[in-house]
């Protein structure tokens, strides 16, 4: 059984896993930012998932809960729960899909737009505060390289 002492004296090992798993350390970095979200989501009554659905059906129009899933990348199952709230509280609807009548198109509605930008109007300081270590020119830097890494753009 270890003493306080020892426990004390213990050295940190993770700075030191980090430097040498870059696996790990983003793995991390990005648990901690997904933490931040939830958090700030929280305070702000609308889910991550439901801000991001909001903000993608504003920015391309209708699309299907398939699509949604797919380039959000949120698994299926919790997008039916994602779209299932946000039609109850009355910020987007489902229709036949016109093109596909065997699914449903999701829209946004006037109430869903509302909520979006007032949604928004937070995200530049929470931004900020999760990523206050970096100076803005590693900010630009960081989001360079994870494009680069998740090969957006391609």
């Amino acid at each position: 059984m270890p003493t306080k002492t020892a426990d004390r004296a213990r050295p940190t090992y993770f700075p030191q896993l980090a430097a040498e798993r870059l696996d790990i350390a983003l793995c991390r970095a990005s648990a901690a930012v997904a933490r931040a979200a939830d958090a700030h989501a929280a305070e702000e009554g609308l889910g991550v998932g439901q801000h991001l659905v909001l903000q993608m059906l504003d920015a391309v129009g209708p699309c299907s809960q398939q699509t949604l899933s797919e380039e959000l990348r949120i698994d299926r199952s919790v997008m039916v729960s994602v779209c299932d709230d946000l039609e109850q509280a009355g910020h987007v609807r489902r229709e036949r899909n016109p093109h596909d009548r065997r699914s449903y198109a999701v829209t946004i509605t006037g109430s869903g737009r509302q909520r979006l930008a007032e949604a928004q109007t937070s995200i530049p300081a929470f931004l900020d505060g999760t990523f206050q270590a970096l100076a803005p020119e590693e900010r630009s830097q960081l989001t360079a390289l994870l494009g680069k890494l998740l090969r957006l753009g391609d």
